[in-house]
């Protein structure tokens, strides 16, 4: 079976001419003229971007989902190629619904019938790794069951393996293999995959979200119920609204879209500089709008974290940023260890002025931040800078939320909508407001451990040889006699000095 496929694999390939990628190596050009002989029906006379989302179209769902991913990484991958795998659609066919029941029966231990007292046999979405049921509980509460595919993981597990072989390959033939690091972006869509197979943790990811974000005006996360979900089944509250992407039917519904655009920005730098926890696949099919105009989430197989470090380190470039001091920039870059220690400070700063500069010379209307952030990324591997894979996600989800606004409405001042959240958000990350935030967190752990020390001293002073403390203290109390001796001749010297004084004052007087 895994040989069939990888026939298949290899012959897509180099029906859409894929060989080029690596055939560019000096060593195998030599390769070129038998496999023109071979595959004489080649797919050719289109850009190799377009060649490449073709391919994996063909190869199914999975080499789909990863070309996906991998037009996120435009720190990795030249611009031609992110800009053509972005546009892949995941329009997977839905699996038989007999399948989906017994799946369900497996994971309850009972008919079906008891489970639910009612369930829709056609599927109302279906993805590479799930699928979504509409369905109502016993007690009359109205869900949607989202239902993972049978089998999927060998199959996943199949298809990763072939992947890395490929990226093998490319890392060793292609010029620009090592550099782009191919085996490391299979890995990072390993993990992403897998997480993605466990609807326990997509529950836990949507219940953290939901508890951020409590009788919100602006954002609604469906509820999950916990008695019906397990690692492969997941039941939530069924929620109901218009496409984000349907903007005649948002007119239509009386939806201020300028609003909308406005809050989706919000909603954004909320979850990530108030939170550190933001939802990172916010693409139009993800997006329901409420008769009331509230965002409705969806799909929260991917998520992303910042930690207070990653917090900081964007505080401070922020603030470095807006006072155009690309200096700062470029230091903080070296000094995190993200650009080698070695690197000309006034090299990277004058190339980070060359694409943050231009930008002030415009009205913030025409700026987009999300292309800026992606000059940099491209800055950045110039200067052999890894960029984290959480800045990436967020940087994806930034360029996802700022082509949504646009859309809803094209004069969107994504700065100005913004600039309130990172103003308070800096105010709160650095400086006096920070350090009493950070006091207040540490002070019950601090209280805790205080009490300890003495303890904590001694039985670390107990289960060592102290004999060098004890030589070192008798040492320091000799140092301080000699000096007592010296300080009791000086008192001496002194007041016998003090007395001869005296005495000739008595005689002369």
């Amino acid at each position: 079976m895994r040989l069939l496929r990888l026939i298949r694999i290899i012959y897509i390939v180099f029906h859409y001419g894929l060989d080029e990628f690596f055939l560019v190596n000096r060593r195998l050009r030599i390769l070129l003229f038998p496999l023109k002989l071979l595959f004489f029906v080649r797919n050719t006379s289109r850009p190799r971007a377009e060649r490449l989302r073709l391919a994996l179209e063909s190869l199914g769902p999975i080499f789909v989902k990863f070309g996906q991913m991998l037009s996120t990484r435009r720190d990795l991958i030249p611009a031609d190629l992110a800009s053509e795998l972005a546009r892949l659609q995941d329009n997977v066919p839905p699996f038989p619904s007999k399948q989906a029941i017994e799946l369900i029966e497996q994971e309850f231990g009972k008919p079906l019938h008891e489970v639910f007292a009612a369930f829709d046999a056609t599927p109302i979405a279906s993805a590479s790794v799930a699928q979504v049921h509409f369905a109502e509980l016993h007690d009359g509460r109205k869900v949607a069951v989202k239902i993972l595919r049978p089998g999927i993981e060998p199959i996943i597990n199949h298809d990763i393996a072939l992947l890395d072989t490929g990226a093998m390959l490319l890392e060793k033939f292609w010029a620009d293999g090592k550099r782009l690091k191919p085996r490391e972006v299979v890995a990072e869509f390993d993990k992403y995959l897998h997480d993605e197979l466990d609807l326990m943790r997509e529950a836990a990811s949507a219940s953290e979200l939901r508890r951020n974000f409590p009788n919100s005006p602006l954002l609604i996360v469906p509820e999950m119920y916990w008695d019906w979900c397990t690692s492969k089944v997941m039941v939530m509250e069924r929620m109901s609204g218009i496409p984000i992407s349907q903007i005649e039917a948002l007119k239509a519904g009386g939806i201020n879209l300028s609003r909308l655009a406005s809050n989706g920005v919000e909603i954004f730098y909320t979850q990530v500089f108030r939170d550190g926890f933001f939802h990172a696949d916010m693409h139009p099919g993800n997006i329901l709008v409420a008769p009331d105009g509230r965002y409705i989430a969806l799909d929260f197989g991917i998520m992303g974290t910042l930690t207070d470090v990653d917090k900081n380190y964007l505080a401070h470039n922020f603030i470095a940023f807006f006072n155009r001091d690309y200096k700062r920039v470029a230091e903080l870059h070296i000094e995190s260890g993200w650009a080698p220690a070695k690197t000309r400070v006034d090299e990277l700063e004058a190339a980070i002025r060359s694409v943050c500069e231009p930008i002030f010379d415009r009205p913030l209307s025409e700026v987009s931040f999300g292309r800026v952030l992606l000059k940099l990324f491209q800055t950045s591997r110039r200067f052999g800078i890894e960029i984290q894979p959480q800045l990436v996600l967020l940087q994806k989800t930034l360029l996802n939320i700022e082509g949504l606004g646009l859309q809803l409405n094209p004069d969107l001042d994504l700065w100005k909508t913004a600039k309130p959240w990172l103003e308070r958000w800096m105010s709160e990350q650095v400086g006096w407001r920070g350090f009493l935030k950070s006091l207040k967190t540490e002070a019950p752990r601090y209280a805790a451990i205080l009490p300890q020390i003495p303890r904590l001293l001694h039985e670390k002073l107990a289960s060592h040889d102290i004999s060098h403390i004890e030589a070192g203290f008798k040492l320091m109390l000799q140092q301080q006699a000699r000096r007592n001796h010296f300080l009791l001749a000086g008192v001496v010297l002194l007041a016998a000095l003090v007395a001869l004084s005296v005495y000739i004052a008595v005689k002369l007087g």
